[in-house]
């Protein structure tokens, strides 16, 4: 399945490379709206509270009142997902706030995970797996920790939903998602899993699906490479 990306920055809709470079940036929000109506889910994130420079929370929820939205960026708390979750949102994506560093290694905070579960129901939370390089980023991909991606979703399975994975190397470079990656890691969990960056092409989108996992797009369908 197809899971088109809304990207928010400073009250915009944008596209960015690695995370850092800006490609692309629109005001018109209802057309994105529009555009995405007929998708059973859209993935919204708000950078500016990912990247703790903000937040777009009136847009975040203007926007999961009328699409059928699974909501990340700068979820910290349990307050945080039920404001989302009350908001309209299907789903809330938990990042950082599920890893921390100790002594030099990456943790699991499973204890939060666990918290988060039992307050809304861990049918509602979907595990944010960002990785760079093989290893796990948080704090808006500024810090990457000693900890893989199948070593999180080990311990975090118990709490989740699922997973949305996201292979920053190839973010918005649209050469293509690893699909090695994605066997890999589909082995690992039997929760649903749903994979982001790089991703350019329709066919890759098939296979992926014939693997039992989802694709989020996002600069190829904000560059016309892929029709959406």
């Amino acid at each position: 399945m197809l899971i088109p990306s809304i990207d928010l920055m400073g009250g915009r809709v944008v596209q960015l490379e690695q995370g850092e470079r800006l490609r692309v940036a629109s005001d018109d929000i209802d057309y994105w709206i529009e555009r995405f109506a007929a998708y059973p889910r859209v993935q919204l994130i708000d950078l500016d509270a990912a990247m703790c420079k903000g937040e777009n929370t009136s847009l975040v929820e203007r926007i999961a009142r009328r699409l059928p939205v699974q909501v990340g960026g700068g979820i910290r708390t349990v307050e945080a997902a039920r404001r989302r979750l009350e908001a309209g949102a299907r789903q809330v994506i938990l990042g950082s706030a599920l890893f921390a560093e100790r002594e030099g290694r990456g943790v699991v905070r499973t204890e939060f995970a666990q918290e988060i579960a039992a307050a809304v129901d861990a049918k509602f939370v979907l595990a944010g797996i960002d990785s760079r390089g093989g290893r796990i980023a948080i704090k808006g991909w500024t810090v990457s920790i000693a900890l893989t991606a199948e070593e999180a979703m080990t311990q975090l399975d118990p709490f989740v939903e699922g997973y949305l994975y996201t292979h920053i190397d190839g973010e918005g470079l649209l050469q293509g998602f690893p699909l090695e990656t994605a066997e890999r890691l589909r082995v690992c969990t039997r929760r649903r899993l749903i994979v982001a960056g790089g991703i350019r092409s329709q066919s890759e989108i098939d296979a992926l699906d014939a693997m039992g996992v989802d694709a989020v797009a996002g600069m190829a369908i904000y560059t016309n490479l892929l029709k959406a």
